[in-house]
């Protein structure tokens, strides 16, 4: 199973989009800046804020598009308490 991790709007996140459904590619997406557990589920397989984030069973196989993303904000020590 495929999972995006992306920003609504992040260009990058919607070539990635664009590209896994040409391809016919089956996904589930995620948008970061709306989704608290898909915030925090990003930072654990990345450590970072950089998106879209590509994972396969688990697995982090793409960071970015061609080498270019979009930082999205991460939490302040206060919300960070909250989050995890």
């Amino acid at each position: 199973m495929l999972e995006l991790y992306g920003a609504k709007g992040c260009p990058y996140t919607r070539e990635l989009r664009e590209s896994l459904l040409w391809d016919g590619k089956e996904f589930v997406e995620y948008d970061v800046e709306e989704d608290k557990e898909a915030l925090k589920q990003l930072i654990v397989l990345t450590g970072g804020g950089t998106v879209p984030v590509l994972v396969e069973n688990g697995r982090v196989i793409q960071v970015g598009v061609s080498g270019r993303g979009c930082m999205v904000a991460l939490p302040s020590a206060n919300e960070d308490e909250s989050l995890f």
